[in-house]
């Protein structure tokens, strides 16, 4: 695993969960003009939770939906994708804080710490997907709406949260994809084996025993002390020895 490919993946993902967050309260989800003379000049915008409306005054008057069941199917599923999403970001920063190897949450368990780095960056992935599909599909119901030429209700246009959340999904899609990818050449990284020397082998016909036993025989260490006295003289002849003594 690249510690830096980690680091910059969990600093994507970071960005992504926080942007889908800011999104998800934001009110200009669609935002709708009505021109007319300077006092009835308004604008109307809504997101998931509340519909809003001003006026060139700077009066602002917001209205949370009544019902939830009374609400079009995309705004429901829209509510439950982004809910979706920022749980998944959560556990997912949690894992990558842990499973990143600039981190000593996870200890020194390497292994370990590459499958909870890969599975933050499989939640990073699942979180921009989330996202983008909820803010797609609003987006698509706001141009269907506008383009239908026999809709009778208010025309909305695409608002800055719609951004902000496409913003939030490629982010954390990005920092999942770096995630897992980096996880996954660290699994296939081979470390070569350190080279050991070994001793030198010499290929030759093996000495008769009873040629190395009589050379062997043969030395005979004779030691005499300087100031005269006692000759040690010590013949060894094959596992045990004779030590003569002369004095």
């Amino acid at each position: 695993m690249d510690p830096i490919v980690e680091v910059v993946a969990l600093v994507l993902g970071f960005i992504g969960w926080a942007m889908a967050g800011i999104a998800l309260p934001n009110r200009y989800w669609r935002t709708s003009t009505v021109d007319g003379n300077v006092i009835t000049t308004s604008t109307i915008y809504e997101n998931l939770w509340m519909s809003c409306a001003s006026d060139s005054t700077g009066v602002h008057n917001c209205r949370e939906f009544p019902s939830l069941l009374a609400l079009s199917g995309y705004i429901q599923a829209s509510r439950a994708l982004m809910i979706t999403s920022i749980a998944f970001g959560t556990i997912a920063l949690f894992l990558a804080l842990v499973g990143v190897q600039c981190s000593k949450a996870g200890g020194e368990n390497y292994v370990l710490k590459g499958r909870i780095a890969g599975t933050a960056g499989v939640m990073f992935i699942l979180q921009g997907l989330c996202t983008m599909v909820a803010v797609s599909w609003y987006a698509f119901n706001i141009t269907q709406e506008f383009f239908d030429p026999f809709y009778p209700g208010t025309r909305y246009e695409i608002g800055e949260g719609l951004y902000i959340g496409w913003c939030s999904a490629v982010l954390a899609i990005a920092g999942g994809v770096c995630l897992t990818c980096s996880c996954k050449l660290g699994k296939e990284e081979q470390y070569p084996l350190p080279y050991q020397t070994r001793g030198t082998v010499y290929s030759g016909t093996a000495q008769d025993r009873s040629v190395a036993a009589s050379t062997y025989g043969r030395n005979v260490y004779r030691c005499r002390p300087e100031g005269g006295g006692a000759e040690v003289s010590s013949d060894l002849k094959g596992e045990g020895g004779t030590i003569l003594w002369r004095i």
